[in-house]
């Protein structure tokens, strides 16, 4: 099809007439790139991706995301101008409550956007997490006869997704695993929100991206529509094993004279000319939101080719299926949830006198959950050694072999967790992943984006305290685990022994709304027998359980989590008769039973609580309330052996015990 520039220069006018208008009419927004991207998204939307409006989870079409999320407008004008069911009033409504366009992209609120963003550079990390995953399904899925997977991810990111460390991590990932079918078009307009790029940034993009392993077209003009095309359909014939870079060099909020080509026109300073803007556009005065008849009309018609090639696609999909059952299964097993008990009777018990890590306890787990669950995937940031989670029956993924489940990232903590995202994204794929728990402060930012997206990632972190001993204060995550059970949807999950950890994984591999993290230990733990093997495993479920029945009226109730539990059942037998003993592995599951079933496991007739956890005390006055006490750590830790620090700091059977006395 020859490419009209005619009526796509024309689109790309109204594009920026309807950024224009809805800024200005919500009086917030960001004009800059849906400006300057124009003639971009005109391609992109009215030429060169291959999606469908009508089935946005098409599974063969190619993936765009706006990394750039800031520049929101840009993705829903073309969303509406393509078809997709975002009617023009969304457009109007920009910013408003309960809208389909919200400030920034949200993954789940809006047909056709792939990825929540809006944070700097996570949008290139997810692409890459798109392009592992379809690699991933290419040969996992197709066959010589039949090709199911053979789609292309777009990102368009700016000089500000470009500055942050996570884009960068994400790119050398991408290069080194030759993800030839990742196109990122970098909108290089060298303007940043406080001033010029030269203000913050020096280097040569070219060079530097051809040095990591790309290949790189630079357009002098980013608003040549035929030129746009030209670069997009190379990097899509191109297979090189190297990724695609296109650095457009445009104008950002181009169309508004006062402030385009300046750190001005990234924002909504420029709304304030809208009037003179929009007639410089050439477009009516007295209609906002405006998209001409010739317009809408080359977009249904460009529409229906959509249409028809994913019907093409479809056949081929169809005879794929009828030629290979037990591949269709498998992907069709992508959709069918898990009953978390049937996961759990994969797991053989652990011996009664056995005594270890909950990190090797979750090794041993791992292997039959993945056996049981072949989309699984699970990468470690350089440390399989440490967090032990290797799937000992499949290969690495890696640039000689993309069929592989165990992803090594490197030490790139920040981008494994947005690349994991964008796996998850995907839906085709179950996504895990691996570091010390301390380091989860590097992998944050993605961590609650997926916590916000709802995305069931599962992070598999160790060394989950002071018990890690001799590294010291610096790799001791006294306050990591209260600072993430404070990220809404995130379930954390802390188990106290191995059996515990059977349930934790099994808790985190059925989750379908959120992600969930799982605290595991470095030391060695007992494994706490007198607690029946179902009472563990269904009681980390519920994420709080009791673990030992008072054999006398009430009087105390003892609570911990993970290692610090074997305190907790040592203090209460010390106590009397009518000491409880709680286990609360996960706050956030725990919430959210039912108010009976809360009751009954902390009845509030008992007043006369005490919790131990080797880290910082506040959110355990939740539960205790003001008349108990909390044994903790308020303070940074200490390098010696790990035993030495836990009874130095106050981590032992003897000092919940006393706690509890003096109540």
């Amino acid at each position: 099809m020859k490419l009209n520039t005619d009526i796509l220069a024309k689109a790309s006018a109204q594009a920026r007439g309807l950024a224009i208008d809805a800024v200005h009419k919500c009086s917030s927004g960001h004009l800059g790139l849906p400006l300057g991207s124009a003639e971009i998204g005109a391609v992109l939307y009215g030429a060169a991706l291959v999606h469908n409006p009508e089935q946005p989870k098409w599974l063969n079409r190619d993936r765009f995301i706006l990394s750039a999320g800031h520049g929101s407008m840009f993705l829903y004008t073309w969303l509406h101008l393509s078809g997709y069911d975002l009617p023009l009033g969304e457009l109007e409504n920009f910013r408003q409550l309960h809208s389909k366009t919200p400030g920034h992209p949200e993954f789940g609120e809006t047909p056709g956007v792939e990825a929540t963003t809006g944070p700097l550079g996570q949008g290139i990390g997810n692409a890459v997490g798109y392009a592992v995953s379809a690699k991933m399904a290419a040969a996992r899925f197709n066959t010589p006869e039949h090709i199911i997977f053979d789609q292309h991810v777009i990102a368009l990111a700016g000089d500000g997704c470009m500055q942050e460390g996570v884009a960068m991590e994400a790119i050398a990932f991408a290069a080194h695993n030759a993800l030839d079918n990742l196109i990122l078009i970098y909108d290089a307009n060298e303007v940043t929100l406080d001033a010029m790029a030269e203000k913050s940034q020096s280097e040569n993009a070219a060079a530097r991206f051809k040095a990591i392993g790309w290949d790189v077209q630079t357009l002098a003009d980013g608003h040549d529509l035929a030129a746009i095309l030209k670069a997009v359909n190379k990097a899509k014939k191109t297979k090189t094993g190297r990724p695609q870079l296109i650095i457009a060099k445009t104008t950002i909020a181009k169309g508004i004279p006062e402030v385009q080509g300046t750190s001005k026109g990234h924002g909504e300073g420029g709304a304030k000319f809208a009037d003179a803007a929009r007639a410089g556009l050439g477009l009516p005065a007295d209609q906002h939101f405006y998209v001409s008849d010739d317009v809408r009309a080359y977009f249904a018609e460009h529409k229906k080719r959509l249409v028809r090639a994913c019907k093409k696609w479809e056949k081929t999909y169809a005879a794929w299926r009828a030629a290979n059952p037990d591949k269709a299964a498998l992907l069709d097993s992508r959709d069918v949830p898990v009953p978390t008990a049937g996961l759990l009777e994969k797991i053989p018990s652990f011996p009664a006198d056995a005594k270890l890590a909950t990190r090797a306890a979750g090794k041993d787990v791992l292997q039959p959950l993945a056996a049981a669950l072949p989309l699984l995937v699970s990468g470690s940031a350089d440390l399989y050694g440490s967090t032990l989670n290797y799937i000992a029956a499949a290969p690495d993924f890696d640039k000689n072999s993309h069929a592989g489940r165990n992803i090594r990232y490197g030490i790139r903590e920040h981008a494994m967790a947005a690349i994991s995202n964008g796996i998850a994204y995907d839906g085709i794929f179950r996504a895990s992943c691996a570091t010390f728990l301390v380091f989860a402060d590097y992998a944050r930012p993605s961590i609650r984006l997926a916590a916000l997206a709802k995305l069931p990632v599962t992070y598999i972190f160790t060394h989950d305290s002071i018990g890690v001993g001799e590294d010291g204060p610096t790799h001791q995550p006294v306050e990591t685990v209260s600072g993430l059970r404070v990220i809404p949807n995130l379930d954390v999950i802390r188990p106290a022994d191995p059996e515990e950890t059977a349930g934790a994984f099994a808790a985190a591999l059925t989750r379908n709304d959120g992600p969930t993290l799982l605290a595991l230990t470095r030391q060695a733990v007992p494994l706490l027998s007198e607690i029946p093997v179902a009472t563990r495993r269904e009681g980390v479920l519920k994420g709080g359980y009791i673990a030992l029945q008072e054999t006398a009226p009430l009087t105390h109730i003892l609570l911990a989590a993970g290692s610090e539990l074997q305190h907790a059942l040592a203090a209460a037998r010390l106590l009397g008769p009518g000491a409880r003993v709680v286990s609360l592995p996960c706050f956030e599951r725990f919430n959210r039973q039912t108010p009976e079933y809360r009751e009954s496991v902390l009845p509030a007739a008992c007043r006369k609580r005490v919790a131990i956890e080797a880290g910082v005390t506040g959110l355990w006055w939740q539960y205790v309330g003001l008349d108990g006490k909390v044994v903790g750590i308020d303070r940074f830790g200490i390098s010696a052996p790990g035993g030495t620090v836990m009874k130095e700091l106050g981590m032992t059977s003897s000092t919940i015990l006393a706690a509890a006395q003096s109540l």
